[in-house]
């Protein structure tokens, strides 16, 4: 009996605060946005600290492009298990198409629950040098992250050549943003695309894999965060080769209307666009109360997070990138809570802040 007492007591013990916190979460819509919110960031924080045992030893291995693989899994489970949240992925076998480029709408910084469950293996994330500086710069260097200074566009190009050439040889993808911010609305819509990742992918003679999450406003907006499925499904891979740099804008409009169509027709509980004189599609009044009700039930904590990237433009004949690639939302893109919850400001509307930690070129240059 004592023997049974000394396993179960401590784990009693572990789960007063989850009780806690859940008394609390149901107390009032605000308490349970932020409660999921805490509870969401030491998820974070948690598994960012544990992924530099994982990447350490990947990296002895051999093989630190599978680290994100590994790491990414990891959080999704989590979130699952504590958070009730989840992400079904439909043709993920296209993702086994590699080296590419894997593009991914951006909604906001939910994305990473998305990434958590779709990023492949072998896939490299792309950041800043700042990062090298942070407590989880160890974790990235071993996951073979690459490195860009965003401050100097010359040596920014020049990291993005050679990790072109890096990709070919070591046969590991990267996944980006092209909408080069976030855009979260009561409609399914999707922002013009940068084409930084096309000229990558016209250069190296990559595909291109279009990643659609659904419009997922019924589960995530500012003020409230409910529990449920994500859909994301995996279009097949876009060729590029034989392409040059005058195909880059059909080449975006047509990845970009594949990913749309696509955006439009997974998502179920998003409101249809409309359209107004003059205008581009507007923003469709909020959910209903009934829906907002529907989902606001309490299964743990949940929140994701996910950066976004502000745009270089650049010019001359050369095969500058003028758009801007974001990173694959790494667990690691997080060095310390505060700079977690700084990164949820704005992110609804998708306006940037100085947290955005996963940036691969630099800031938008100024007229």
């Amino acid at each position: 009996m004592g023997f049974f007492s000394s396993i179960f007591k401590p784990l009693a013990y572990l789960s007063l605060p989850v009780i806690f916190l859940g008394q609390i979460s149901n107390a009032s819509p605000k308490d349970h946005y932020y409660t999921r919110m805490f509870v969401y960031l030491g998820t974070v924080a948690s598994v960012a600290t544990a992924s530099i045992v994982t990447a350490t030893t990947m990296a002895v291995l051999g093989r630190p492009h599978d680290v994100n693989f590994y790491v990414a899994r990891m959080f999704h489970a989590l979130v699952w298990r504590f958070m009730r949240l989840r992400v079904e992925v439909e043709g993920e076998e296209h993702l086994q198409n590699r080296p590419a480029i894997i593009m991914c709408n951006h909604q906001s910084m939910v994305d990473l629950i998305i990434v958590g469950k779709a990023m492949p293996k072998s896939t490299a994330i792309m950041a800043k040098k700042e990062l090298q500086f942070t407590p989880v710069g160890p974790f990235m260097m071993l996951s073979g992250a690459v490195f860009i200074d965003r401050g100097n566009n010359e040596r920014a190009i020049r990291s993005l050549r050679a990790a072109t050439d890096m990709m070919k040889r070591l046969k590991f993808s990267l996944w980006i943003f092209p909408e080069g911010t976030r855009h979260l609305g009561p409609e399914a819509d999707l922002l013009p695309f940068k084409k930084g990742g096309f000229h990558m992918a016209i250069q190296a003679g990559l595909p291109i894999i279009p990643v659609v999450a659904e419009n997922y406003w019924h589960i995530y907006r500012k003020g409230f965060f409910g529990t449920g499925v994500i859909k994301v499904r995996v279009l097949p891979p876009v060729p590029t080769e034989g392409l040059t740099t005058a195909d880059i804008s059909d080449l975006t409009e047509r990845v970009r209307s594949q990913m749309l169509e696509t955006l439009r027709e997974i998502s179920t509980h998003a409101r249809k666009p409309t359209i107004t004189e003059g205008k581009k599609p507007s923003s469709s009044p909020p959910v209903s109360e009934k829906e907002v009700k529907e989902s606001h039930t309490f299964s743990g904590a949940s929140i994701a997070i996910n950066p976004s990237t502000p745009s270089t433009k650049s010019e001359g004949d050369s095969p500058q990138l003028d758009g801007t690639l974001s990173s694959s939302a790494s667990l690691a893109s997080f060095s310390t809570s505060s700079q977690l919850w700084k990164s949820t400001a704005g992110s609804e509307t998708g306006g940037e802040t100085e947290d955005d930690d996963m940036v691969l070129v630099g800031r938008p240059a100024k007229k």
